[in-house]
């Protein structure tokens, strides 16, 4: 687009910066009504984890004579099978939920994007050895393969964090390596090798923040799917050990007395969907938000 004025020739109109473009995003989010929801939940879920020693009624591990009690004015959430609140373990065990997700999402995001990037711009022989290696990966059902990493490490924190980077790893290598490749032909990307960049600051600072749009989408899907299934992993107990609470444990433990009391599995049940529903409903958001094909537009 260009404007002219009397005695001054055609002058191209500037492109939009990087603040104007992270506006129009930010704006299209705040009117997209399933991406504030979504937002909001999120919003909940971790300002209740992160602020759960301080905000949890009582103790998540305290035992109680009052068992299996339902919901009243002392226990919100009424009482598992050993008199434990069940709001309390709730919370703390959103923690565990979070701090699981995010660490191997991070982790798999780091590893994942890099050998992508390496695979996409350099082609070849380096992007048959890597991409091969993630579509071995990819043949094996994520929730199959994160069962067979914990079963062979054992139940521990950093194993489930290990499992889950792994199951995760071949979504972000394919995602960075789609996107290098797009990117790499690009008349900026060929100018800057023409210069003499080397090939690190070419991967750095010319195409990883052009594929940053599609990586953060991902990221946030992805820690839905993490939540889902440490908690599928917790629920056959090779997850977080007790009494440390969990979802999925607190989850399978109270389905052994659902025609007793059904709240110490309805609870955990509910926490599992609405969050891993918010983190889904963040993640479509953001990938309608931050589609080139909607930049400057409102």
């Amino acid at each position: 687009m260009s404007t002219r004025v009397s005695g001054i020739p055609d002058v191209a109109a500037p492109e939009p910066t990087t603040l104007s473009r992270g506006r129009l995003a930010g704006i299209r989010l705040l009117r997209d009504r399933v991406g504030l929801i979504g937002g909001a939940i999120v919003l909940i879920v971790s300002t209740a984890a992160i602020f759960a020693p301080w905000l949890a009624p009582a103790d998540p591990t305290a035992m109680q004579t009052d068992q299996l009690a339902p919901p009243s004015h002392a226990n919100w959430l009424g009482t598992d099978e050993v008199g434990r609140d069940v709001l309390s373990r709730l919370m703390h065990g959103g923690r565990v939920s979070l701090v699981v997700s995010i660490s191997s999402m991070t982790a798999s995001s780091i590893v994942g994007v890099t050998l992508g990037l390496l695979a996409g711009f350099y082609g070849g022989r380096v992007d048959g050895v890597i991409m091969g290696f993630m579509d071995v990966l990819f043949a094996f059902p994520g929730l199959l393969l994160a069962l067979a990493i914990m079963a062979a490490l054992g139940p521990a924190l950093q194993n489930l964090v290990l499992a889950l980077a792994i199951v995760s790893l071949p979504s972000f290598a394919r995602i960075a390596r789609a996107s290098a490749l797009a990117v790499k032909g690009l008349d900026y990307v060929e100018a800057a090798r023409g210069l003499g960049a080397r090939d690190g600051r070419v991967l750095s600072q010319h195409i990883l923040p052009n594929i940053a749009a599609p990586v953060i989408v991902q990221f946030t899907i992805g820690l839905a799917y993490a939540i889902l299934t440490e908690a599928g992993l917790s629920f056959i107990g090779l997850g977080v050990q007790p009494p440390a609470p969990a979802w999925g444990a607190m989850l399978s433990r109270g389905k052994d007395f659902l025609e007793i009391s059904p709240w110490p599995a309805v609870f955990p049940g509910l926490a599992i969907m609405v969050t891993v529903l918010g983190f889904n409903f963040l993640g479509d958001s953001l990938r309608d938000v931050l589609d080139p094909r909607l930049r400057g537009t409102l």
